[in-house]
């Protein structure tokens, strides 16, 4: 008997060059034909939904943002074809998602953790005491969808700037409270030297990462620490700078760090830290731009095979997320040119399909 509303697509993974054919089930996948079903699409490239790593759907210059707002900035990630995100911290609680036939999936890391002064006003818990780290980590652990996130560094007025929030110890005892909760666990950095401490105890990923340096690279592989550099956002370092007059040693960090970024994240791609995509949406930076730190990352020396494969099956995996298998959530792409040639045919897909359903 033919099954109702199933749908038949094909293509090729341009990954692999092997033929897909893959059938769209009550919105998941199944590679087993389905009689009578529909071909929907017969030709083009087929790529799972791509991931943006690095995403703030409840944040907003301002603050304040509802859940509507919420899901409007969702729904123009989704057209952008972001259809899995990881929101790395927000004060909004955007479970309330979860199921919108027009969002994307999420796997969350619950609030920032900072401490008083040391981040952005209202956007996450601000300890005053830092001891009690590891008790907030767990607490965020609890709210979150597998991921903490803390800020490893920000400017230190007193100093003048960037420094780091904790100390060794205390990092140690929150990366534990993390994996005691099957949670892991990343930190926002800047700069250089929260950077030691931070991998030495062991967090699963650090966000941003300019101040790398070649030999914490090789520290990050041998411990398994991904990376999620943000090249978008850290085009916005040098308009960052220009508004601190009153820290003129940040100003100058902020500038320098720029600059060497793309070396930076060069380096670290040659070194084999394992790095994905991450837009950084919702502060200083639009919804709905993946593609450009694609672009980004093909610029730094991925090249465009690699830096699509970074922002789409490389994340899902790392995520534990699906990637097109039998009984994965039916979230896919289909493109009319090959993106290894041309990344340009990411921003006008043929199809762009989300949780079974065409956007």
């Amino acid at each position: 008997m033919p099954t109702q509303d199933a749908r038949h697509y094909r293509g090729i993974d341009p990954f692999t060059d092997d033929q897909i054919d893959l059938w769209v089930v009550d919105g998941f996948i199944t590679r087993e034909p389905v009689h009578g079903a529909e071909t929907a699409v017969d030709g083009g490239w087929i790529i799972p939904g791509l991931v943006d790593a690095h995403n703030h759907v409840g944040i907003a210059p301002g603050l304040g943002v509802t859940i509507e707002q919420a899901r409007e900035y969702a729904r123009a990630d989704v057209r952008a074809g972001t259809l899995l995100i990881r929101e790395v911290g927000s004060p909004l609680d955007t479970h309330p998602l979860d199921g919108d036939p027009g969002s994307p999936r999420f796997i969350r890391s619950g609030k920032h953790i900072a401490r008083p002064k040391r981040y952005l006003r209202d956007y996450g818990v601000d300890l005053e005491n830092p001891d009690e780290l590891a008790a907030e980590v767990t607490r965020q652990a609890r709210d979150g969808d597998g991921w903490v996130k803390i800020v490893g560094d920000w400017i230190d007025r007193e100093v003048g700037d960037l420094a780091p929030l904790w100390t060794r110890g205390q990092l140690d005892a929150a990366v534990a409270a993390a994996h005691a909760e099957d949670a892991r666990i990343t930190a926002h950095v800047f700069g250089a030297d929260a950077l030691p401490d931070l991998i030495a105890a062991g967090v699963d990923c650090i966000e941003h990462g300019t101040g790398l340096t070649t030999d914490l690279m090789d520290a990050m592989v041998d411990r398994s620490i991904a990376l999620v550099p943000t090249l978008i956002q850290v085009e916005n370092f040098p308009g960052i700078a220009d508004g601190a007059d009153r820290f003129p040693t940040y100003q100058a960090n902020m500038r320098k760090l720029y600059e060497n970024a793309g070396a930076v994240f060069a380096a670290a791609r040659e070194a084999g830290v394992p790095m994905f995509a991450g837009t950084d949406a919702g502060g200083f930076v639009e919804h709905g731009r993946i593609v450009d730190e694609i672009d980004a990352m093909a610029a730094v020396g991925f090249g465009a095979r690699d830096a699509l494969y970074a922002a789409s099956v490389a994340p899902r995996e790392w995520l534990g997320a699906g990637v097109l298998d039998d009984g994965d959530p039916a979230d896919f792409l289909v493109l009319d040119d090959d993106p290894r040639v041309d990344l340009t045919t990411l921003r006008r897909p043929r199809e762009i399909v989300c949780s079974g359903l065409t956007v």
